[in-house]
């Protein structure tokens, strides 16, 4: 009985081992199906992004274009209006260059002005007496 016993026991082990085993594949097999559908999501995720980059990359090649193209488009007005400054620049000095030279001509009719001072005044003088004789010589006529 004893021999029975134990075959007995053995074949509740084997069973129990056998409950348990399958438990175990149960247990992993919806773990890799959890993992498996958590893969597909993130494969799907990464496809999205993958996509979004692509769109992203275009959009930054047309923006730097375009802003290759406006860098160009100010160096070239720049570059006119340099031109534009420097002609006004030489309107500047030719004005500065006039103005001096109307100073030094004033300055010039001045002094030439208080040299001939007492000329003058006697020219007018005589102008005066000219004047003034010419009127009495028409008033006796």
């Amino acid at each position: 009985m004893e021999g029975v016993f134990v075959v007995n026991l053995l074949h509740i082990a084997a069973l129990i081992a056998a409950v348990a085993f399958l438990v175990l594949v149960i247990f992993l097999a919806k773990t890799l199906m959890s993992v498996s559908k958590t893969l597909d999501n993130v494969s799907t995720t990464l496809e999205g992004v993958e996509k979004q980059m692509q769109g992203i990359s275009e959009e930054t090649t047309l923006l730097l274009q375009k802003t290759n193209y406006l860098a160009d488009d100010i160096s070239e007005k720049t570059a006119k209006t340099t031109v534009l400054f420097d002609g006004i620049k030489g309107i500047g000095h030719t004005v500065n260059e006039f103005n001096h030279s109307l100073q030094q001509l004033s300055k010039e009719v001045q002094q030439q002005a208080g040299e001939q001072a007492p000329q003058a005044s006697q020219a007018m003088k005589w102008g005066e007496a000219a004047i003034h004789l010419w009127k009495s010589y028409k008033g006796k006529k």
